[in-house]
């Protein structure tokens, strides 16, 4: 009797196990541990020099020497420091806040005007040197603020209007970005259609522009309005230039000066009075940044998705 060999088959293989895709739903968005750590550096960067600051404001002269830059000393001067900064000089530091707040109001006003006028313009109007008009705002942005400062020094000079307000004031109503931003931010907040609409119901343009289009221009005016606010309170090359008497200066030119008697032969050492009206000087931009946050962030974020 023979027996016959049966051949036994061979494993067959297992196919390869696919990995499954990570599912990310839209409320827990995607984690970087670079970006997180980038973004940490750059709330330090920007949250260290206010915290020194605030820290500071809190000593004495002799403090400031005889402590550590991040701690505080052993006398707490703050409510002291305040007083005499406004009542240093003649109460020199009030005029100058108040020359700051004019310098705003009628220069980041005035160009946040224009812009607001100019953008609704171009983008809601066909014109001849429509382009041109592009390429000359795209140009402007382009070129710094301190490349135009002597040239527009001379200009003022020969109309005598330096050491005025005017030399602030007017140089600031010009803002190229702010007429770019709400060029963009016209051309995707206003529909077209919504125009034709208030023209077909017998509203002229000048009703069309305050009772349709200004209340949708909202966010993109609070936006350019901080971003022309912001610079003119930190405007200091041009005051630097253009003023020469103390009473028309704006607070960034009067602490430069208040820092630089510390050099001088005979002049007042106050370096801690000059880090409490900085901490002042920055109390009032923080505040209106903070209260107007929801309406610059939409404005920001107009024309980044296209339908």
């Amino acid at each position: 009797m023979t027996t016959s060999s049966v051949a036994t088959p061979a494993p067959a293989k297992s196919a390869p196990r696919l990995r499954t895709p990570r599912k990310y739903s839209p409320g827990r968005p995607k984690r970087s541990k670079l970006l997180t750590a980038l973004m940490a550096l750059m709330v330090l960067y920007t949250v260290v020099p206010l915290i020194w600051l605030l820290i500071n404001s809190t000593k004495t002269q002799a403090g400031l020497a005889d402590s550590n830059g991040l701690w505080f000393a052993n006398d707490f001067a703050f409510w002291d420091n305040i007083r005499d900064t406004f009542t240093y000089h003649d109460g020199i530091f009030g005029r100058w806040l108040l020359n700051t707040l004019l310098y705003v109001v009628l220069g980041a006003g005035g160009a946040t005007l224009l812009a607001v006028l100019g953008g609704y313009a171009l983008a809601k109007f066909s014109f001849p040197g429509k382009r041109a008009i592009f390429a000359v705002v795209i140009g402007a942005v382009a070129v710094p603020g301190t490349a135009l400062a002597v040239p527009t020094f001379l200009m003022f000079s020969k109309m005598g209007l330096t050491d005025t307000p005017w030399a602030v004031i007017i140089p600031s109503l010009v803002s190229p970005f702010g007429l770019y931003l709400m060029w963009v931010f016209a051309a995707e907040a206003i529909p077209t259609e919504l125009l034709e609409a208030a023209r077909m119901d017998g509203a002229g343009e000048v009703r069309t522009f305050f009772q349709v289009s200004l209340p949708l221009l909202a966010p993109g005016i609070v936006t350019v309005l901080l971003f022309t606010t912001v610079a003119t309170w930190n405007n200091y090359f041009l005051p630097l230039i253009m003023l020469k008497d103390p009473d028309w200066y704006p607070l960034t030119l009067g602490l430069s000066s208040w820092s630089s008697q510390a050099q001088t032969i005979g002049g007042d050492v106050i370096f801690n009075l000059v880090i409490t009206g900085s901490l002042l000087t920055i109390v009032p931009l923080i505040a209106v940044f903070l209260l107007l946050q929801k309406y610059w962030q939409s404005g920001l974020a107009a024309g980044s998705v296209k339908e």
